[in-house]
């Protein structure tokens, strides 16, 4: 159970994301990791942008994620709950995607950063791994 409720790492982020089936990992501009299946990125380390900065400083943060999700509302879910550290920015206004900084992951749960993935995962596989992924996972 402590692997659980234990706070949320970045290594937690590269092993969901690579624990899920039919994982590639490519390497962004900046050799950063963009995880994708079937050729459809679903998790991927942002190189800094102009358009997500510390707003004391201005500084450009360097250490965003960027996970997809299944729908608008689910986005709109993930960053309307201050419990939780998921953001986004206009750049990605009607993007199917949240952001989350690094160095805020601690404020998840390993099993809420999994679900999250996961999720992420199902939105971009084919239906037909989705629907397979499901079936070998579901709830007795």
């Amino acid at each position: 159970m402590a692997g659980r409720t234990r706070k949320a790492r970045v290594a937690d982020v590269h092993e969901v994301a690579l624990g899920m089936p039919h994982v590639t990992v490519e390497q962004g501009g900046s050799g950063n990791p963009v995880y994708q299946v079937g050729g459809k990125s679903f998790v991927f380390f942002r190189t800094p942008r102009p358009d997500a900065f510390d707003p004391d400083t201005g500084e450009r943060y360097d250490d965003v994620i960027v996970i997809w999700v299944p729908s608008a509302d689910d986005k709109l879910a993930l960053v309307s709950d201050q419990s939780n550290p998921f953001f986004t920015t206009p750049h990605f206004n009607g993007h199917p995607s949240v952001l989350v900084r690094a160095s805020h992951l601690g404020e998840l749960t390993r099993q809420e950063l999994t679900e999250v993935i996961q999720d992420a995962w199902l939105s971009r596989a084919s239906k037909r791994r989705a629907t397979t992924w499901l079936e070998e996972h579901r709830l007795s």
